[in-house]
């Protein structure tokens, strides 16, 4: 019970969930944009899986742990850089994202290839979506498992850290999602990230690493400034109701 007790303890509790839940962020982000190719109907569940996923990722990693730290022992060597296992699949993961999220904004600028039919997109599968979720949370997963490891002596604050984080993503997922979704600013702004993490991913599997707290704060500041976009365009759009209305009621023609 002295374990308890201990304020230590506590304190590497809060930071630990506090960094997962951070890092769920870039999960969460992901997964709702694959979950939006999805119809309305599939979406929440899709959402649910690719979370627990995640959720059974971490911990699994995590019940390995002398299988993740070998992870990082060096594998080759190529022109005086070391590559471990970690190294390539944070290059691997990295491309991923950003052929991925550069796949996305052409399509939402470009305009979608997929067919429509009966007012469903056909071309994009439930297990699709799936499988390329599964494959980010390895990459996520590995990423978050191992900076636990290197934070945390205790396996069982590990564990509850990475289940109070997913709770908390199971909870913001679908309104996170419905937002990205309702906003199609948000949405390439969303995946502008995803492209600016990809680059960190690589970057990290080559040796040079970049301070996340950096990216982050560049992350808080656009979303703060997309804020204030939105809430400009909505406030206009209040004002130009009654404008418009008086224009249709001047148009239309006396009885």
């Amino acid at each position: 019970m002295d374990i308890f007790l201990n304020p230590e303890i506590w304190i590497a509790l809060a930071t630990l969930t506090a960094l997962e839940l951070v890092l769920g962020i870039d999960n969460i982000i992901f997964i709702s944009i694959l979950a939006g190719k999805l119809p309305a109907h599939q979406r929440d569940k899709a959402r649910r899986i690719g979370i627990t996923l995640a959720a059974v990722t971490r911990l699994g990693l995590l019940l390995t742990i002398a299988w993740i730290v070998g992870l990082t022992a060096p594998l080759f060597t190529v022109l005086g850089n070391e590559f471990s296992w970690r190294d390539l699949i944070l290059i691997g993961g990295g491309l991923f994202l950003i052929g991925k999220a550069t796949h996305e904004i052409h399509q939402k600028l470009e305009g979608a290839s997929e067919t429509v039919t009966a007012g469903k997109v056909v071309g994009v599968s439930f297990t699709s979506v799936i499988a390329q979720i599964m494959v980010l949370d390895i990459v996520f997963s590995l990423d978050s498992i191992i900076t636990a490891v290197g934070m945390v002596d205790d396996r069982w604050v590990m564990v509850a850290a990475i289940l109070i984080s997913i709770v908390f993503m199971l909870m913001f997922a679908k309104p996170i999602g419905d937002f990205v979704e309702r906003h199609p600013t948000v949405k390439i702004l969303a995946l502008s990230f995803l492209i600016m993490i990809g680059l960190v991913l690589i970057a990290d599997g080559f040796g040079q690493h970049i301070n996340k707290g950096y990216v982050y704060v560049a992350m808080a500041f656009s979303v703060f400034v997309e804020m204030i976009n939105l809430w400009i365009r909505k406030r206009e759009a209040r004002k130009s109701e009654p404008v418009k209305l008086r224009e249709r009621f001047e148009e239309s023609p006396a009885e």
